[in-house]
């Protein structure tokens, strides 16, 4: 019988200890490390047991690989599509993560049901019976009669099927309840999740079967398990959205076939998820009355421009300590923000409570909503609307400066398109050629934009 090794794994970093530790030396969090049991496997020159079919590695010049593309084939979403960069690697392994009931199973058996009417196809899983599966396909009125299905948590035994079975893309719903036999611990400890993707993903690469795997997220809204299993796969994408909101985005977060942070959106619908071909639109659905506080600035998703509304609200508090909320936006940058104003524009909210929502639930990381931002919170202090045709977008620095962000021709003909008739942007984003139609304002300071407003 082959040996067990014994180490101890901090969940949060992936970092190995001989000996149990209270705080990870690494990451310095405090009761990440667990045990971690794997047996040692025996050596076989080089192939993976189990894996029918494995080939020998070899060593190749770097001038003598093979440089032509894999060609990629369409997962049936275009949204879908554009996350992953254009459409499904063969031999990628994809992670897909989200919230109870945000939908990546109902998400991936549509996907699956459609693709195989084209390639073999086989969809595994281990949390729902098969007869589960069929009533909700059944429900979801799509095509059944092609798709392969297993009920399985053994890695080994899935992947010596899936060798007979040649398929040319896999799901495996979901990782967290995978088991190897040679580990030693309950399916979803970090010893048994990390080895589980691993096996996989080698499958995949050697096979060329693209791999979809779907995971399962902590109370925080991270991936649980080890970090290490963000590291070795080549996608991790999340599907985001409340229970009581009908939109549902899928945010790449690793791509290394494409571009990250690119953003898709689908509609939950009885026939389940629907993609929205213009998102801007269900992000601005705002009211004909103008109210204080509103703005409509350009966010860069991705590859693609996304126009979203931004609302502010500016009160008086009661309390000594005045409230600053942020939903969607980055709460340590709003208080920076808020002294800028009060240095450069010579604004005191320092008695005021502050709410800031960007509408949509979409949550805003980049730094050309500054500005945008700044200007919500005046007009809501100062009780004035602002025109509903003006967009507004930059990026604020510490001395007040307006500093241009990427894409800034691309932001403004997006706004055009959508009927905007006046924009406020850094100096540096102004467009070369007038476009028609529009009023574009270019600033360099602070107190520009405010004397605009």
């Amino acid at each position: 019988m082959a040996k067990t090794k014994t180490a101890y794994v901090c969940t949060d970093c992936g970092s190995e200890y001989a000996r149990w530790l209270g705080q990870c030396t690494d990451c310095k969090a405090w009761n990440t490390i667990s045990e971690f049991r794997q047996a040692k496997a025996p050596a076989r020159g080089g192939n993976f047991a189990g894996f029918a079919g494995a080939t020998e590695a070899k060593v190749q010049t770097l001038d003598s690989i093979d440089l032509t593309d894999l060609p990629r084939f369409s997962s049936a979403f275009s949204e879908f599509d554009r996350v992953l960069g254009g459409g499904i690697v063969p031999g990628s392994a994809i992670l897909i993560g989200g919230e109870p009931g945000a939908g990546k199973s109902t998400l991936l058996l549509q996907t699956m049901c459609t693709l195989a009417e084209q390639m073999p196809a086989l969809y595994v899983t281990g949390e729902e019976s098969l007869q589960q599966v069929a009533m909700r396909a059944k429900r979801l009125g799509l095509p059944t009669n092609k798709l392969q299905m297993l009920s399985e948590t053994s890695v080994e035994n899935i992947c010596n099927i899936a060798a007979k079975e040649k398929p040319r893309i896999m799901v495996i719903d979901s990782i967290q309840v995978m088991h190897m036999s040679d580990i030693q611990s309950a399916p979803g400890s970090v010893s048994q999740v990390r080895e589980s993707a691993a096996y996989l993903t080698r499958f995949a690469k050697q096979h060329h079967v693209a791999m979809l795997l779907v995971g399962h997220v902590t109370k925080d809204g991270s991936l649980a398990g080890p970090k290490v299993l963000e590291h070795c796969i080549d996608c991790s994408i999340m599907l985001e959205g409340t229970a009581d909101s009908r939109y549902r985005t899928l945010r790449g977060n690793k791509n290394r076939f494409g571009a990250v942070n690119e953003l898709g959106v689908f509609a939950m619908t009885g026939a389940g998820l629907k993609e929205v071909k213009n998102p801007s639109a269900i992000f601005l659905s705002r009211s004909d009355e103008q109210t204080p506080g509103s703005v409509v600035m350009v966010l860069w998703e991705g590859t693609r421009p996304l126009l979203i509304e931004i609302q502010a609200l500016v009160d008086h508090s009661a309390l000594g300590n005045p409230r600053r909320v942020a939903v969607g936006a980055d709460q340590n940058r709003l208080s920076m923000l808020l002294a800028i104003l009060h240095r450069h524009g010579g604004l005191q909210l320092n008695d005021q409570d502050v709410f800031v929502n960007v509408v949509g639930g979409v949550k805003v990381t980049e730094t050309s909503i500054d500005l945008a931002l700044i200007l919500a919170l005046v007009s809501s202090f100062k009780n004035t609307e602002l025109p509903q045709d003006l967009v507004i977008f930059g990026e604020v620095g510490l001395s007040g400066e307006i500093r241009p962000v990427p894409s800034g021709q691309e932001r403004i003909n997006e706004a055009a398109k959508h009927g905007f008739k006046r924009a406020i942007v850094p100096f540096n984003n102004m467009p070369k050629q007038p476009i028609p139609d529009m009023e574009v304002i270019g600033v360099r300071k602070l107190s520009d934009a405010l004397e605009v407003i």
